[in-house]
């Protein structure tokens, strides 16, 4: 097999069939590396090649994985579950919490439905009470904070539920202060972590997070169906398996190569978050987001976070002096690797998209914000043609008679 490029910050030199100029769109659907495909198709060949045989080695496969991730997450593998989204972590979460009637789960407007949706499923079901706070400002969290100790003091608060970065402004959420806050009432932590794992550093036992949620396609540079859910070694015991299938059991594929006697239906379900593994995975999607995270982890995130940083600088300064108004947060410590811009009132901000789209340049522009998500792979001097293609679009999208 041909040597590949060694990862270095700043150089695409791992997606050779990336076609946008510049591409900054990772905060939605990430470009995949060359290493990353290289992984998915061995996993073909080894499947064409071996059958049931290839199965084995990639069961071995998630363990590597899980072990890379609590690397980065400065946990233990035994704290991850393996799952195929975000929202399947958070779905499997909230199924599986010992609620009582009358618990209250505290949401946030504005928030991605991911961390959203299982909650109110959740509070139908199990007769629980939502508490809404106002959509986080980037300029302003301490409003926000204030809302949330509100909520907390009002009592019986079981889970807090919030974005570790924001889908739309790109905040980075003070999970620390939050964390603080959410044990002062004995209430628990959930982070959907999409937007921030592998460009924003994570430290769950530093900053005091219950559970985590994430998703391998974004930030991560994996693929679509894989993902985990951390679960905080303390909060294993009160989960109740509501989600549980074959493989949650204790030696859950013992009785498939270990000859006769061990088809047994009384098994213990494992008292681990892997419990939620609870049938076969994509296979593919997760040797991929092996690979993914085996370069972020010889890049190191913090580096990664360092990187992005002066190139959403050189992005932000120019935009606002075009008339963009700036989400990104004042506060060094609130920002992620994201820069949310609102538009100009007299601008489409759809046409603007498929303005630099066309242009080649990869944007997103989710809920009315244009957003530029750099990588590690993404360089100051690419930053040039972007604002060119913006200048481009806005001369020509300019809305007449606003």
């Amino acid at each position: 097999m041909k040597k590949l490029p060694i990862a270095q910050l700043g150089h695409r030199t791992l997606f050779p069939d990336l076609q946008a100029e510049v591409y900054l769109a990772h905060a939605a659907v990430s470009p995949v590396s060359t290493p990353v495909r290289q992984a998915v198709l061995a996993v073909l060949d080894d499947y064409a090649r071996l059958g049931v045989g290839a199965f084995p080695p990639w069961i071995v496969q998630r363990q590597r994985l899980k072990e890379t991730i609590a690397r980065l997450l400065h946990a233990e593998a035994d704290d991850l579950a393996l799952v195929q989204s975000t929202t399947a972590g958070l779905m499997a979460l909230a199924l599986c919490l010992d609620w009582r009637p009358g618990d209250r789960v505290v949401l946030t407007q504005g928030e991605f439905p991911a961390n959203v949706t299982p909650w109110q499923q959740a509070a139908k079901q199990f007769e629980l009470e939502i508490v809404w706070l106002p959509q986080p400002d980037p300029h302003a969290i301490d409003a926000w904070l204030a809302a949330l100790e509100t909520a907390l003091n009002g009592g019986h608060v079981r889970v807090v539920a919030v974005s570790a970065v924001q889908f739309q402004t790109g905040l980075r959420m003070p999970l620390e202060a939050i964390a603080a806050l959410c044990q002062g009432a004995e209430a628990e932590l959930v982070v959907d972590a999409v937007q921030a794992f592998g460009a924003v550093p994570l430290d769950v036992q530093r900053l005091g997070i219950d559970y985590l949620a994430c998703g391998a396609h974004k930030w991560c540079n994996g693929l679509e169906g894989a993902g985990f859910l951390y679960v905080a070694p303390q909060r294993i015991a009160a989960l109740q398996p509501r989600m549980a299938g074959w493989l949650s059991h204790e030696d859950g594929l013992g009785f498939l190569f270990r000859g006769a006697g061990l088809l047994l239906h009384d098994r213990p379900i494992r008292q681990r978050a892997d419990f939620l593994e609870i049938g076969n995975l994509s296979t593919a999607s997760f040797a991929g987001m092996g690979a993914a995270v085996d370069l972020l982890e010889t890049l190191g995130i913090d580096a990664i976070y360092t990187h992005v940083q002066p190139i959403l600088d050189a992005l932000e300064v120019p935009l606002v002096a075009l008339g963009f108004t700036s989400m990104r947060a004042r506060d060094p410590g609130l920002r992620s690797c994201t820069l949310s811009l609102l538009p100009p009132p007299d601008l489409d901000v759809l046409a603007l998209g498929k303005a630099l789209t066309a242009a080649g340049i990869a944007i997103s522009v989710p809920d009315g914000y244009l957003r530029l998500a750099p990588h590690w792979p993404n360089a100051l001097h690419e930053i040039p043609a972007v604002l060119r293609a913006v200048q481009a679009a806005l001369a020509a999208n300019r809305i007449t008679g606003a």
